[in-house]
């Protein structure tokens, strides 16, 4: 069958049956929101009467086999991968599903340590060994980087029998590594690559952007529509090639994802797909334009760093996302998560995130030029007005970790808590970060330091936002009795 991207069919689905007269004895309860009309106040009438239950017109998403189905055949295709499986629970859930569906308990997986939360999580549940490859640094910008090539061999020469290699593509900061020699030599080592694409959906769609996983052969890829695609927080896309199994991985799937899928995400999905397909170049060639205009406003500025491809070195930094407009902020007197604050509470600006030395500012498909100039001009006061010397400033966002064991042996080892400040030398039981971006700082089974002692202390100090323990005041971490 002839796919044609100008098709929505799940939107057309959900269009048909809101024009039909269906008396409802299902759930949700709300019943097309007529049982709350507050929630129809807030949202409208138009979007509660979406909000529905699986039925033969309207597919399952447990088991597609209609308007889903082909919204995800589709979905594939404009992609570029063999299948697509609509995601409700996130990207978390995509990243998940996509090393549980590769790896089983015992199993090494070779990866990058500065991987989002839902990659180590991920390992706790299903039991896998993480083999580590410490990302390169770059030590003016203090942010962590990408594999070379040269480490990602190393590791899987030590490790010959791992059944994969993660890849962030691209970090956080735009940072992307040499993605397709990578697949290459895993490939010829017997190994499956899978991609965290959580900000990439853009690869796919733009031009003169860094290479897309699928597109670039790897074997799986978790892609965040709802970031640069469009479509509703919390839609994601997973996205598999010709080696994987794809009735396996709606198994493993099943598993954890809801039974009620929102048939809100997922027609955005269906909706953000068409749209990228039919206009994606265009929307991504005005993105770029914009990120490269905010980028040289911003350097013109003085004391603020809006890094891009000047940064790519052939080795741990093979391409750069100029979508990313990621700002360092450190020669200004001022860590990162104080610009985040000071522009939020004082220029009610919302950026993405700030952290020990930079900002981020996610540009996309919906910013005007008008809130382009309130960023520049937010800037350029918070310099006036705010800077100061840098010394006493921490400037690495990147430490070592001392892997002790397995993270889902940590993780469900007896544990204690202990004040923070005396947990150097035991090894942790939990997961440290400040979210975002979600990278832990310590992740269970890594031995804590002084270094990472005084990191946490001293982000907290600063004001971001920490999360991971089961102290919510983030004041104690559990570690391992019997150290």
């Amino acid at each position: 069958m002839k796919l044609s991207q100008e098709r929505a069919p799940l939107l057309e689905a959900l269009q048909k049956f809101q024009s039909m007269r269906i008396v409802p004895f299902d759930v949700p309860g709300h019943k097309r929101g007529r049982g709350n009309p507050e929630l129809v106040g807030f949202l409208g009438e138009k979007c509660l009467s979406a909000d529905v239950n699986s039925m033969k017109p309207l597919d399952n998403l447990c088991h597609p086999v209609s308007v889903i189905s082909e919204a995800e055949a589709l979905c594939a295709s404009a992609f570029g991968a063999n299948h697509a499986f609509f995601m409700v629970g996130g990207t978390t859930s995509a990243v998940q599903a996509m090393i549980m569906s590769v790896c089983k308990k015992g199993d090494k997986i070779i990866m990058p340590r500065n991987v989002h939360k839902s990659a180590i999580n991920a390992l706790i549940l299903c039991g896998a060994v993480p083999v580590y490859v410490n990302p390169g640094i770059d030590k003016k910008l203090g942010i962590s980087l990408g594999m070379s090539l040269k480490n990602v061999e190393a590791a899987i020469k030590a490790n010959p029998g791992a059944k994969a290699v993660f890849v962030n593509n691209p970090t956080y900061y735009g940072i992307c590594s040499d993605i397709k020699s990578i697949i290459e030599l895993a490939h010829k080592n017997g190994m499956l690559v899978l991609a965290d694409e959580a900000h990439g959906t853009h690869f796919y769609f733009g031009a003169g952007l860094p290479p897309a996983a699928m597109l670039s052969g790897a074997d799986m890829a978790a892609v965040s529509m709802h970031k640069s695609g469009g479509s509703l927080t919390q839609s994601s896309v997973l996205l598999t090639g010709k080696s994987v199994d794809e009735s396996y991985v709606r198994q493993i799937i099943n598993l954890t994802q809801t039974t009620s899928g929102s048939y809100l995400l997922m027609s955005s999905l269906d909706i953000s797909r068409r749209n990228l397909a039919l206009r994606g170049k265009e929307i991504f060639a005005a993105v770029i334009r914009m990120a490269e205009y905010l980028r040289c406003e911003i350097n013109e500025i003085g004391g603020y760093y809006a890094f891009s491809k000047e940064l790519i070195n052939g080795g741990d930094i093979c391409g750069f996302d100029t979508t990313k407009l990621s700002v360092h902020t450190l020669d200004i007197g001022l860590a990162g998560i104080e610009v985040y604050d000071i522009l939020r509470d004082e220029y009610d600006i919302q950026i993405e995130f700030g952290d020990i030395g930079n900002i981020l500012a996610y540009v996309s498909i919906g910013d005007r030029k008008l809130d382009a100039e309130r960023l520049i001009a937010a800037l350029s006061e918070i310099k006036r007005r705010y800077k100061r010397d840098k010394s006493g400033l921490l400037t690495s966002e990147y430490i070592e970790p001392k892997v002790a064991m397995p993270p889902q042996e940590a993780f469900y080892a007896e544990k204690a808590p202990l004040p923070i400040a005396e947990s150097s030398g035991k090894i942790c039981g939990e997961s440290v970060m400040c979210y975002p971006p979600g990278i832990p700082i310590i992740a269970p089974g890594e031995i804590i330091t002084n270094e990472i002692v005084e990191y946490i202390m001293y982000a907290k100090e600063k004001g971001c936002f920490m999360t991971g323990t089961q102290d919510s005041s983030i004041e104690k971490i559990n570690v391992l009795k019997g150290q």
